[in-house]
């Protein structure tokens, strides 16, 4: 476990997944949802896939290969490359094991930095292999909701209305728009707004969430600039928690079948090219 701390904020990283493990304040009060029955874990990275490939295969060049949902860098031993009391940077590399599912070279960099009371997230991805490569990315940080009830409100930075992809209850989806349940930009946090899975906004509609207190005001501020934002908790489970999440990448509509390259939202890499983007969180 790594520790980083300034006068604002401490908070703890696994090397396990590169994982996020705890995000407190100055007071030791926690706003990370720290795992349990109702989900296991705390801020998944997810990469090389956002969400589930159909039947978990994905087909390159004709062949086919095999991905369980939001794919295996959350799963996998990171190692720490460098540290400072304020900012460590997390690397994984491609295996023999990684190549048997997902047949690309690549080095995957996760950094976090404190500034204040932000915690900037950072992903790289470099492609070291001699031929295009093709991936997806995205956050998964679960935090408490203040009320300490699954019951609170999130407020966009859009006002106007917007649209969702059509999500169903299995978790799947179609690229399809429907409206958004949200009021000038504010999306009403219960059980049932989670009735359909998680709620994907896309196509950039929105670049900052702020999950608001019992008082009205900001506890928890994500900025981001990825092309989708999705929302989760668990239907029907009553965690006291939700997910904001930040993807360059989305999961199979239902009934795709065609080559990886060429899903949604997919980012292509060409030798020796990089990628670089981060979400910040911001607390209070």
């Amino acid at each position: 476990m790594v520790e980083l701390k300034n006068e604002q904020l401490t908070v703890k990283v696994a090397e396990k997944g590169a994982e996020l493990q705890s995000v407190k304040d100055s007071e030791g009060r926690e706003y990370l949802w720290q795992a349990g029955p109702e989900w296991p874990r705390r801020s998944p990275i997810l990469f090389p896939i956002v969400c589930s490939v159909n039947d978990e295969t994905y087909r390159v060049n004709g062949k086919e290969y095999h991905l369980p949902r939001h794919g295996f860098a959350r799963d996998k031993e990171f190692t720490v490359i460098s540290q400072t009391d304020e900012k460590v940077t997390l690397a994984l590399h491609d295996s023999e094991e990684t190549l048997k599912v997902y047949p690309y070279h690549f080095n995957l960099a996760i950094t976090y930095r404190l500034e204040a009371n932000q915690l900037h997230v950072i992903w790289h991805v470099e492609n070291t292999d001699t031929q295009e490569i093709h991936f997806q990315i995205g956050g998964h940080p679960a935090f408490n909701v203040p009320s300490g009830k699954l019951e609170g409100l999130i407020k966009l930075d859009n006002e106007e209305p917007m649209d969702a992809l059509k999500s169903y209850a299995d978790g799947s989806h179609d690229m399809v728009e429907v409206s958004l349940e949200a009021d000038m930009g504010i999306l009403e946090i219960n059980n049932n707004f989670f009735r359909n899975d998680s709620v994907k906004i896309h196509k950039s509609q929105t670049r900052r969430a702020m999950l608001m207190d019992t008082n009205g005001e900001p506890a928890v501020t994500v900025d981001y600039k990825t092309p989708v934002c999705a929302f989760w908790s668990p239907y029907d489970k009553q965690a006291p928690f939700v997910c904001i999440e930040p993807w360059y990448g989305i999961g199979d509509p239902r009934g795709f079948k065609g080559e990886f390259k060429d899903k949604p939202l997919m980012n292509h890499l060409l030798p020796g090219a990089s990628f670089m983007s981060k979400y910040t969180i911001t607390i209070g």
